[in-house]
């Protein structure tokens, strides 16, 4: 009989998460609510600015670092994530896509350390997508 993997473990790219939701917003709207203050606080950092330009580096005032890797003004972000307290970089994706209703918002983190780290991460975007849907909400 077979073993079986565990939900998240990937074979080169350690434990992954994955958090959508399709929000009642466009997705003009929607990204300029992750790029600037205050939703970029809710998933990056309070009080950072970052032009999300390939190669670019940022740091927040939490003492999160990091580069961005990839992006397409209006539909992905793609860029390594290190806070403070960790000793390695994963890598954070957020994409937008169009649906029927609004516009999906995906944040994919991969590169994570065990599935207990998982499941702090799949917490913590689901709370960032709440507190972004509750900022679309407020508008």
């Amino acid at each position: 009989m077979a073993e079986s993997k565990p939900v998240g473990k990937t074979k080169t790219q350690g434990w992954e998460i994955g958090v959508r939701r399709t929000l009642p917003v466009g997705s003009g709207k929607l990204w300029e609510l992750l790029t600037t203050q205050p939703g970029l606080g809710y998933w990056l950092g309070h009080g950072v600015e970052v032009d999300f330009k390939k190669g670019d580096t940022y740091k927040t005032k939490e003492n999160t670092t990091g580069d961005i890797r990839s992006f397409e003004a209006g539909s992905l972000i793609r860029m390594t994530w290190q806070p403070d307290n960790w000793d390695f970089q994963s890598t954070l994706q957020i994409r937008l896509t169009p649906a029927k209703k609004g516009t999906t918002l995906s944040f994919h983190h991969e590169k994570l350390q065990d599935g207990a780290q998982r499941e702090q991460m799949k917490d913590h975007w689901t709370k960032v997508v709440d507190k972004l849907s509750a900022l679309i909400d407020d508008h």
